[in-house]
């Protein structure tokens, strides 16, 4: 008799379903395996809690070399001898880094497994912050960060695949563990750096140096993945369940590595219905399923969606405002007349909002039919913020840090829509390096300008109307991203 274990479409690896027996028949007798039932159930959440810490620590090591950098881009700058254009150019590298290598990740994916590339991603940041302060000279600063930010970029593409594909039934709540283990990498940089190098005798090199730690232990939970490809992006529907012609029990197929495959009843993922299925009475075999289980999906013509192209500009200007904030807001309080080390923890202020409401922000948009409304709260939040810093930016400095940091909640809303707007792993590998590296490329002018702009007015009056401006479109085209569709629809018509 055939098992009643189904692997599901999304999570071969981890996740299993167990259909109960149809009244009147005889329960099936237990499938006979290397490891038992039990060891099988014990290795698979082995598996999960790993991919869990793997996750997190991956998140906490995507902004520090970003932040870190802010919080000392005066020590820096008077370092190397940057100007503030220079300091501009600084400041734009990580959303470069992120378009370029940024969409190379579901291509390296494929051909390696996205946790090795994730494992690869970290050894790069690792590598990168610990030469970065010592090699010397502007240059050498500028490809040692661009070492980093390579590592970032891929990881950035690929952490919402792996959510997907090995937690598709927690989508909302995987991301929001995510971004807010990124938002406390984030806002703990920017706090404990300036502190970090004072204690270290107050070189700016060491201050720096010291976030490569945090990355080389990130590196320890993908190494069990390393040789297992199995998660690539060539479409889960390789692992699909493939009907027989006549009507007969699917056939989910077994982990390359050799497993027996598994037999299984049927089961529906639910999901939209697309053009050309229907119902089927209570009781009755699901239709026949015309596809073979070693046959990937087509590639969708991603840049025919509007909802792809909607969700490109959001997060690209999402990401000028968080680069903008974590490059400058330091420097906008320091001009002001506070201390660097307040400053400091006011660019932590700011980070660490992200924490709870990374957690929140996520859930609550997987709720909700369209994530509009969440778009134009933060936004207005963002415009609040922006305001302050013109009229009062020291007597108000920390409502202002608030404010701004829940704006930067853009972000989390960005990534979980990345996973909403797509139905498979392989759409939303295509969707997440689409609107990624299109989107970094858009956020590239923005910390340039506001650098030229400082520089050559003296002050942040222009460089604040400028950020301000960039808000208004961003909940626009937030709000066109929000809207309950799929690429898979729309690249299809």
């Amino acid at each position: 008799m055939p098992s009643e274990e189904t692997r599901t479409k999304s999570s071969p690896h981890i996740r299993t379903t167990e259909s109960s027996a149809s009244p009147g028949t005889a329960e099936p007798a237990p499938t006979a395996t290397a490891g038992g039932p039990t060891g099988k159930s014990a290795t698979r959440a082995w598996t999960a809690r790993l991919l869990m810490v793997g996750i997190v620590l991956t998140a906490l090591n995507l902004r520090p070399a970003i932040t870190s950098l802010g919080a000392l881009l005066e020590e820096v700058r008077d370092g190397l001898g940057m100007s503030g254009g220079v300091a501009g150019l600084l400041t734009s590298v990580p959303p470069v880094c992120f378009a370029v290598f940024g969409i190379m990740a579901p291509r390296l994916a494929r051909r390696f497994g996205p946790a090795t590339v994730v494992c690869a991603g970290m050894a790069a940041i690792a590598t990168g912050l610990v030469i970065r302060p010592w090699v010397g000279g502007t240059a050498g600063f500028l490809a040692a960060s661009a070492l980093a930010l390579m590592g970032i970029a891929v990881s950035n593409v690929l952490m919402p695949v792996i959510v997907k594909r090995w937690f598709p039934d927690r989508v909302g709540s995987m991301t929001g563990l995510y971004s807010m283990a990124l938002a406390l990498g984030t806002s703990a940089a920017a706090a404990v750096t300036v502190p970090l190098t004072d204690a270290l005798g107050g070189n700016w090199r060491s201050g720096l140096g010291v976030w490569a730690a945090l990355a080389a232990v990130a590196v320890l939970p993908w190494i069990p993945f390393v040789r297992d490809r199995r998660g690539d992006t060539r479409g889960q529907e390789s692992h699909a369940r493939v009907r027989t012609a006549d009507g007969g029990p699917t056939t989910t197929p077994g982990p390359r590595n050799g497993d027996a495959p598994t037999t299984a009843t049927s089961t529906t993922t639910p999901g939209p219905r697309t053009e050309g299925t229907r119902d089927t009475a209570p009781g009755a075999p699901a239709p026949a399923v015309p596809a073979r289980a070693d046959t990937a999906p087509p590639a969708l013509r991603i840049t025919r969606s509007p909802i792809a192209w909607a969700l490109a500009v959001f997060f690209g200007l999402q990401a000028t405002a968080a680069y903008i904030t974590m490059g400058w807001m330091a420097q906008i309080f320091r001009d002001a007349g506070l201390s660097a080390g307040t400053a400091g923890l006011l660019l932590a202020v700011t980070m660490v909002m992200g924490v709870p409401l990374a957690f929140v922000i996520p859930r609550l948009a997987t709720r909700l039919p369209h994530q509009g409304p969440i778009v134009i709260v933060l936004g207005l939040c963002g415009l609040a913020g922006y305001a302050g810093l013109y009229l009062a930016p020291a007597g108000g400095a920390w409502a202002w840090a608030v404010l701004l940091g829940i704006a930067n909640c853009a972000f989390p809303l960005a990534l979980t829509m990345v996973g909403m707007r797509a139905r498979t792993g392989a759409g939303v590998a295509q969707l997440s390096a689409f609107a990624q590296s299109a989107g970094y490329l858009i956020s590239v002018p923005g910390p340039l300008l506001v650098g030229v702009l400082y520089q050559s007015s003296g002050g942040w009056g222009l460089p604040l109307a400028l950020m301000a401006g960039l808000m208004v479109p961003q909940m626009a085209v937030g709000v066109l991203a929000g809207r309950n569709r799929t690429v898979e629809d729309e690249a299809a018509r």
